[in-house]
């Protein structure tokens, strides 16, 4: 009954890899398993039709259920492992949850039928001539108190997915990123329709053995955010990995992470993604450039932008189609979603300068904190950086930075060096947008989802 079942049965067909499958850092699921069979067993009868909760320990349990619950359950509930117990009941409520599916037995909600995921071992059937349309329900990130919850299908979710051709080179995906988000969701789906492999990352794993892991299944396509490259540029396990393509999405990629993964990378293409769990994939650059051409906005393809306002404004069949529980209006009267990403357009170019609610208002005038990172970042001492307000009886409040710095920068004197940095952004900054506090700090908060935490900052 699973569309992506389904489509993962026919990538295989093309691609003749019988050894293709998912790698997690304890364990392996072979596609053909995944593709063939269940883990669910006599389960599935008492799940179909259901909305389902899908919470798991580990990331290579929820991409087997997600397999196995399209086409099934009505709704799928992807639940991100850093969701906290107390919203559990507000989401069970909001989604019409009628059961759960998970790998940890410890697992229990009060009312609701368990049901426990095994590793695939029974036959999963034919594929279908009729599939049921699952709703995708997934979490919006960067939210304070009770997550909110998009709608999605497999078709829109898929949308930007070109279908595998008989000739295409074998690809061995990698991401920093978690499947249960949207970013590391969009390349599990990558990897299910082309019948490609794909090496699954763990938070509380170190770095460098998910690099050693990478290259011993010799990765090449690597995704994350630019706040995962950063950290990763900082690891020297990195040059262990040496793939065709590096992709970044989730946030502003700024010329500085581009240039220094171009030059750790030279024979592979980076390209960076702008897409949202709301507004779904819009457009990808590579170019090699920050920011994107003014004729995306004329591209077509499926996808409509228009700029209003200020922000950037998406319509295609890509998006959620509104907001699980809520009265709230995820599309404008004409069906675009308002991302809520302030873009500015100088000459044949539009460039992000940050997000609508995180100005900070020094003084009546307006800074963006990732225009003035972008600044930092160009210094050839600073890894990376986060902006962030600090209150000013005068002015209401001031642009203050923390600086992770470079390995260039060990052993510098360090008060020659902020004096360098501030000036650097004095030189290209309005007064107002240059720092007026600077502070050197061995690492940046980051979210689960692998952006800044500008929340905790």
């Amino acid at each position: 009954m699973s569309a992506l079942r389904d489509a993962l049965r026919g990538a295989l067909a093309l691609s003749g890899d019988g050894d293709a499958g998912l790698f997690g850092p304890h364990s392996r699921l072979a596609f053909t398993d995944l593709a063939h069979r269940t883990g669910l067993g006599p389960a599935r009868a008492g799940l179909e039709g259901r909305c389902v909760l899908l919470r798991t320990k580990a990331q290579i349990g929820g991409a087997q259920a997600l397999v196995e619950l399209d086409g099934l359950a009505s709704r799928i509930v992807l639940c991100p492992p850093d969701l906290a117990a107390e919203h559990l009941p507000g989401v069970v409520e909001r989604a019409g949850i009628e059961a759960v599916v998970t790998d940890d037995q410890a697992l229990a909600l009060p009312g609701l039928p368990v049901f426990e995921l095994a590793a695939p071992s029974q036959d999963a059937g034919e594929p279908s001539s009729q599939t049921r349309t699952t709703q995708w329900l997934m979490f919006t990130s960067g939210t304070t108190g009770a997550p909110k919850m998009v709608i999605h299908t497999l078709a829109g979710l898929t949308g930007a997915i070109a279908p595998r051709r008989p000739d295409a080179e074998p690809i061995v995906w990698g991401t920093f990123y978690d499947i249960r988000r949207y970013g590391g969701l969009q390349i599990l789906l990558r990897a299910l329709c082309w019948g490609s492999s794909m090496v699954l990352s763990d938070a509380h794993e170190p770095t460098g053995a998910f690099m050693a892991r990478l290259a011993a299944a010799g990765v090449t396509h690597q995704s994350g955010t630019p706040s995962h490259w950063r950290w990763a540029l900082m690891n020297p396990e990195l040059r262990l990995i040496s793939p065709r393509y590096v992709r970044l999405s989730g946030e502003i990629a700024d010329q500085a992470v581009l240039d220094s993964l171009k030059a750790f990378f030279p024979t592979a293409a980076v390209g960076h993604a702008y897409a949202s769990t709301e507004a779904g994939v819009g457009f990808e650059v590579t170019d090699g450039l920050e920011g994107f051409p003014a004729s995306f906005l004329d591209a077509g393809g499926g996808v409509e932008m228009k700029v209003e306002d200020g922000s950037l404004r998406i319509r295609s069949s890509r998006a959620a189609s509104g907001y699980a529980g809520h009265d709230l209006a995820l599309l404008d009267a004409d069906g675009f979603v308002d991302t809520g990403d302030m873009v500015e357009r100088r000459g044949e170019r539009f460039y992000f300068a940050g997000r609508r609610g995180g100005v900070i208002n020094v003084g009546g005038l307006k800074v963006h904190p990732e225009e003035v990172e972008a600044v930092l970042n160009r210094h050839p001492m600073v890894r990376m950086s986060l902006v962030r307000a600090r209150r000013n009886p005068i002015t209401g409040a001031l642009v203050a930075a923390d600086v992770v710095l470079s390995d260039e920068a060990l052993g510098q004197d360090e008060r020659a060096l902020k004096a360098d940095i501030l000036a650097a952004c004095r030189a290209a900054l309005p007064a107002h947008k240059a720092p007026a506090n600077l502070k050197f700090v061995q690492s940046l908060p980051v979210t689960a989802g692998g952006k800044l935490d500008r929340q905790h900052a």
